[in-house]
């Protein structure tokens, strides 16, 4: 893989968790994006998603670009 950031975006396929544990493994910046904030809620999310190298963003596809573009 040779992203410089590594997009998840919910809700994910079924290789999502593949690709998801891909990039923590290889140390890509990596950020999970959901409309709404459920992918905050520990009982019906994956382990992977509250991994402290990971970055969360709800909101917009706006709200995500802004977080990329502010954090290059």
């Amino acid at each position: 893989m040779s992203a410089d950031v590594v997009l998840i975006l919910l809700p994910g396929g079924k290789g999502t968790h593949v690709e998801l544990a891909t990039a923590i493994a290889q140390g890509r910046r990596t950020i999970l994006h959901s409309q709404d904030e459920v992918i905050n809620n520990v009982e019906t999310t994956s382990t992977f998603y509250h991994l402290p190298e990971l970055e969360k963003c709800h909101g917009s596809l706006d709200d995500l670009l802004a977080m990329i573009v502010a954090k290059k």
